[in-house]
């Protein structure tokens, strides 16, 4: 089977297994949650995302996987992190909060979907074992990051309930 064709069906089945691994755990959890600890919850784990960062450190990933890829893909993580941990520690400034949770959010599922494109237009997935061990991020942490991105965007725009 090509590369290609492995990377693609790992990448799918990340999703489906975190969607029924999040679904039957952590969902039902967060759902009850006070809003913005549900939102703590998700950005503490998008907090370790300046593990990024090893997108770019020599000898991690192969010399030809494109620069224009990794690069963004390292910087964006990182500064989807460092919002991430700026949301946690002004938790109980809720303005300030609630803007770096919107902010990381935003800055990380953008990431996330660039990062799609970039790695489809410089040719990623046909050359996926030049991801060396960062392989796993794309196609097991990645979609657990995305999934909790749509549902800190469902959080965000449902209406508030009366207690």
């Amino acid at each position: 089977m090509r590369s290609e064709a492995l990377f693609g069906i790992q990448l799918v089945f990340g999703y489906i297994a975190w969607l029924l691994c999040f679904g039957t755990y952590f969902w039902p959890r967060l759902k009850m949650m006070d809003r913005a600890d549900a939102h703590r919850v998700i950005a503490t784990l998008h907090s370790f995302r300046f593990f990024g960062l090893v997108f770019i450190l020599p000898g991690v990933v192969g010399p030809n996987l494109p620069a224009s890829f990794v690069t963004f893909a390292a910087y964006a993580d990182f500064a989807t992190g460092v919002l991430a941990i700026l949301a946690l520690a002004t938790a109980r400034i809720r303005p300030l909060f609630w803007s770096f949770v919107v902010a990381f959010n935003l800055t990380g599922a953008t990431d996330i979907i660039v990062d799609y494109y970039h790695a489809i237009q410089a040719g990623v997935p046909p050359m996926a074992g030049q991801l060396g061990s960062t392989y796993a991020i794309v196609v097991l942490y990645v979609p657990l990051l995305m999934i909790t991105h749509a549902v800190a965007f469902y959080l965000l725009l449902r209406p508030r309930v009366s207690k």
